[in-house]
């Protein structure tokens, strides 16, 4: 018996629940299901199911294994749709939502580039720092700024950055700089609504890890928005790289507590399933980790 086959059949009767089950969704004889898991039995030289008239369950090593089946399995249909869409000319209609501030910075040259590449794709960007629902609302690909993806969905890395704590030098002169963590809670902090730092700063450094409750006067759903009032000289703020890093460099900003450590952020691509992925999805996923590849630091 093929090995390949017997790992199918046994996946598909421990997700069903029974041999019956699996046979009938298979098509073959509850008898020849009943042959593939001992085939495989026989090959591990260890049995996988506890077979009872009323129950079936795994073993120890049958969970075990079937953990590695279900991997083994879902890469070969991986390859598969790979393969199949590698001859499939990417077209039509791809619905892609993303943050406001990352898109407009940086997305939208790559945007150009890839419908220069795939002109039979029509791109419909939605963007907005909203977390959409990607199924229920329609999304075939959703970028995604934060220290982790969610576990529902497939995610592909497309950069790291880390935050930075910053302020305009005229701030600084009219309110000092902080040397310590602690000092940020003296401080007017402008707070971005969304992050996941949200009001408490957690910052590592070689005296330990301080987590610093902060407060201020202005909270916003958009960084950019938080960043224009920093540089016209209210408050500090915590923001990415991504949106700061320019301005840094350029002296408008000023990087407080740099010897110290936020939690490093990614920037994801995220969709539903690998399982078959259509060619426009994954042209754009690809070129996006194409593109993020060239990237230097923001």
């Amino acid at each position: 018996m093929d090995t390949l086959t017997s790992m199918k059949v046994f996946a598909t009767v421990v997700e069903l629940g029974g041999f019956t089950a699996a046979a009938d969704r298979l098509g073959i004889s509850r008898a020849m299901t009943s042959k593939h898991v001992q085939h495989l039995e026989d090959h591990l030289g260890t049995r996988l199911l506890h077979r009872t008239t009323r129950k079936l369950g795994l073993t120890e090593a049958g969970s075990a294994y079937h953990e590695r089946c279900a991997q083994i399995l879902a890469e070969i249909d991986e390859a598969e749709a790979g393969a199949a869409l590698g001859t499939a000319r990417p077209s039509g209609v791809l619905r892609v939502t993303m943050p406001v501030s990352f898109s407009i910075r940086h997305v939208g040259p790559m945007i150009a580039q890839y419908m220069t590449r795939y002109p039979e794709v029509s791109v419909d960007a939605y963007v907005s720092d909203r977390r959409v629902h990607l199924v229920e609302e329609g999304f075939d690909v959703a970028l995604r700024v934060g220290p982790s993806p969610e576990s529902s969905l497939i995610a592909r890395r497309l950069a790291s950055d880390r935050l930075a704590i910053c302020a305009s030098p005229a701030y600084l002169a009219a309110r000092g700089t902080p040397r310590h963590p602690r000092e940020l809670a003296a401080h007017d902090c402008v707070l971005y609504s969304y992050a996941a730092v949200g009001s408490e700063w957690t910052l590592s450094g070689a005296d330990g890890v301080h987590t610093v409750k902060v407060g201020g006067t202005v909270r916003a759903n958009n960084g950019d928005l938080l960043n224009q009032i920093v540089l016209n000289g209210h408050g500090l703020m915590c923001q990415p790289r991504f949106i700061v890093g320019e301005d840094i460099r350029a002296g408008r900003l000023v990087e407080v507590l740099a010897d110290y450590a936020l939690e490093p952020i990614g920037i994801y691509a995220m969709y539903p399933s690998r399982r078959h992925l259509s060619a426009k999805v994954r042209s754009f996923v690809d070129f996006l980790v194409e593109a993020f590849a060239r990237q230097g630091d923001w």
